[in-house]
């Protein structure tokens, strides 16, 4: 049975629970959101908060029952999270998976919220800081080594598709992977090309350049991080 004492107790750390849920889950979406993944400020926030909430439910729970399992319900957060993170990854082609680092930065912040709605504070900041430095210094490193730049772009006259395709390996002078896959401007009489090239970045003059080459439709630079 929960009684009046209870409640005024447990409403305080209710309060700064939530509050450090919505800050710690805050940081990590920024930086997410800063560099213009699908998942965010708002979301990362959302799932935090929520996961505390999980777990301060279970205590609640526990206490009103007068008994059982406080921890029930906060484990059903770390596998049905990951549905929210299937969401976030995407194939292209076949040979591109995108969002895998989103997906297990929404992962590692519903755990942190699970962390701070039982209170335990230490790890839960120790964690939000770690993921915030392995999204930042480390991704930027990772960028840097990868050196792989995608660049898809869509052939309009389909028949000097193979002239095109050399025109642009002779112009960039990088190892280009070639992969050919269905327009994205759904357009029947288009071809869409995605090439992998071997380099950080490709200058903004030679994708201009591309893009005035007769046959090409225009050309659009993605990221695979």
């Amino acid at each position: 049975m929960v009684t009046s004492d209870f409640l005024s107790q447990f409403t305080l750390p209710v309060l700064i629970r939530i509050l450090m849920a919505m800050i710690l889950g805050g940081l990590i979406g920024f930086e997410r959101g800063r560099h213009g993944r699908a998942a965010g400020l708002r979301t990362h926030i959302l799932v935090c908060v929520g996961s505390a909430m999980t777990a301060l439910t279970g205590v609640f729970g526990a206490e009103a029952l007068g008994g059982g399992d406080p921890f029930r319900i906060s484990a059903q957060v770390v596998s049905g999270i990951g549905f929210l993170g299937v969401g976030m990854i995407l194939v292209r082609n076949r040979t591109l998976i995108t969002g895998l680092t989103t997906a297990a930065g929404l992962w590692a912040t519903a755990t942190i919220g699970i962390a701070v709605g039982y209170g335990f504070y230490a790890g839960a900041i120790i964690s939000a800081v770690l993921c915030v430095a392995v999204f930042t210094v480390l991704g930027h490193i990772e960028e840097k080594k990868k050196s792989v730049t995608n660049l898809y772009l869509e052939i309009s006259n389909t028949s000097d598709t193979g002239s095109i395709v050399r025109e642009i390996r002779a112009l960039l002078n990088y190892d280009v992977t070639v992969n050919v896959t269905s327009p994205k401007s759904n357009c029947a009489e288009h071809l869409g090309v995605l090439l992998l090239v071997k380099t950080f970045a490709i200058p903004e003059e030679k994708v201009l350049e591309i893009e005035k080459i007769n046959g090409v439709a225009f050309v659009v630079e993605e990221c695979n991080a």
